[in-house]
């Protein structure tokens, strides 16, 4: 069959689309590209782990424990949102990717047109929700008396920087589907700095407290996507995309919609379990409370290399499945199960020797500090399982199975992780060490379940091969 001016756009022969297999997926050592693509992710996670992180070490270390508990559980809420968001936008990551394996440039440009008229509306209504809520919402989860003020200031302030973690990772979201994890990276660099120097010129200098690091957090997150959204308008894309393209596309929504949406109440779910693990801390005491903030955002540095790969493999399958080279998505799923697991098992051994070393970043508070020591230990066991779980995840998600993941969460989460948590926090109220350990225990679960779905899969394909040979 003959093809037309424009399908011809679309070959590998075309000077405009071969600018773009410069990130294409699809061609190459399999371990190399899949490392070349992931270290830029990971380097955008760490840093705005690192600068999330700083408004907590900041005030560990230039206010009382009420200040801690306040910014922990104030960022736990907003971390629902940003969450959400993420989870939302890998459905863009995976059709735009998809498309683009397909080289498929119309179809991109009706997702990417979509996708920004998605998460507009996103914006409209999370941005005042949560605003309005936040006092509600920070009385619900049990917060100690002392940091009530503080909570409410810092989330008053954080709120209204929602439409500005809509830009940045939905704009993240974009490039990545189209195989560039630099410019995202870029991105998050501006936002570190601005928040890490706000933290310190705020709150240290200038002793605002909580509200200087929401107020440095609301400036990173408006600077970064600002300049993200520069760099969206200006850039030029493997394919025709205008101001007519920014519309609704029922076909291309709907398939952004039955992605994202599962990623995105999986991701919602498991922050709202570290919420309610928060909740039953809180329960406990102020330094229990501090402690399992303290613990969280450790744990968010040791997952960085799980979460970085789970996006990265996303991207991966999603192009290369839809290239018809699916043995290459494989290939790139167990690779990343192999590094993750090495580093999660470093992780997990790091966290028994010296607790203190890493707890100490982010509290001086003896009481908070012995509590978190504790809880961390059994905690660390998780970033082992973990490792191969997030893995799976990001192959799933790319081949638009995203289903699978939300149910194994569900259950991994209600019928393992917080009754346990709850039972082992009630059956030992004296030590937070046993609490850590429904973690590890939900993520097993998780396993099971992933198995059980993957043997199944196996044997109804083995099935279909001996009918099809019958037949």
């Amino acid at each position: 069959m003959k093809s037309t001016g424009q399908d011809d756009c679309n070959q590998l022969s075309c000077p405009f689309f071969r600018r773009v297999m410069e990130k294409d997926l699809t061609q190459g050592n399999v371990k190399k590209l899949l490392i070349a693509f992931a270290l830029p992710f990971l380097a955008a996670n760490l840093l705005q782990a690192l600068y999330g992180a700083t408004d907590l070490f900041v005030v560990g270390q230039f206010n009382t424990a009420s200040a801690t508990s306040a910014v922990n559980i104030g960022s736990q809420i907003m971390q629902i949102v940003t969450s959400f968001v993420i989870g939302f936008s890998m459905g863009s990551t995976v059709i735009i990717g998809k498309h683009i394996g397909k080289h498929n440039g119309d179809k991109a440009a009706k997702t990417l047109g979509s996708t920004i008229i998605i998460f507009v509306l996103c914006a409209v209504i999370l941005t005042p929700l949560i605003f309005f809520l936040s006092p509600y919402i920070i009385l619900l989860l049990q917060t100690p008396q002392e940091a009530i003020i503080e909570a409410k200031t810092y989330m008053w302030i954080c709120s209204i920087g929602i439409p500005f973690i809509i830009a940045f990772n939905v704009i993240s979201a974009i490039l990545r589907g189209m195989g560039d994890s630099k410019t995202p990276m870029i991105i998050v660099v501006v936002a570190c700095v601005v928040n890490v120097g706000g933290d310190f010129l705020l709150t240290g200098l200038c002793k605002m407290g909580v509200m200087g690091v929401a107020v440095a957090t609301f400036a990173a997150q408006a600077i970064s996507s600002i300049v993200g959204i520069i760099i969206l308008i200006k850039r030029k894309f493997s394919f025709p995309f205008n101001k007519k393209n920014v519309r609704l596309d029922k076909a291309e929504s709907k398939d952004i919609l039955k992605i994202g949406l599962p990623i995105a109440m999986q991701d919602t779910l498991i922050n709202i379990s570290f919420i309610i693990l928060t909740m039953i801390a809180n329960m406990r005491n102020l330094a229990c409370s501090s402690a399992v903030g303290v613990v969280e955002k450790l744990i968010l540095f040791m997952f960085l290399v799980p979460s970085s790969m789970l996006s990265s493999i996303s991207a991966f399958t999603a192009q290369n499945v839809s290239a018809e080279k699916p043995a290459r998505a494989v290939s790139a799923t167990k690779f990343g199960m192999l590094i993750t697991f090495v580093f999660g098992s470093l992780m997990c051994i790091l966290s028994w020797c010296c607790p203190q070393i890493l707890t100490r970043i982010f509290s001086k508070d003896t009481a908070v500090i012995a509590e978190a020591n504790e809880y961390l230990k059994t905690y660390s066991i998780d970033c082992i399982f973990v490792a191969i779980v997030f893995c799976l995840n990001g192959y799933l998600c790319g081949k638009g199975q995203t289903l699978i993941t939300f149910l194994h969460s569900v259950v991994s989460i209600f019928l393992v992780r917080l009754p346990v948590a709850f039972f082992l926090s009630n059956a030992y109220p004296t030590t937070m060490l046993p609490m850590g350990l429904a973690s590890a225990l939900g993520s097993i679960m998780s396993l099971i379940v992933l198995g059980l779905y993957f043997m199944t899969v196996h044997l109804k394909t083995k099935r279909n091969r001996k009918t099809d040979y019958c037949d």
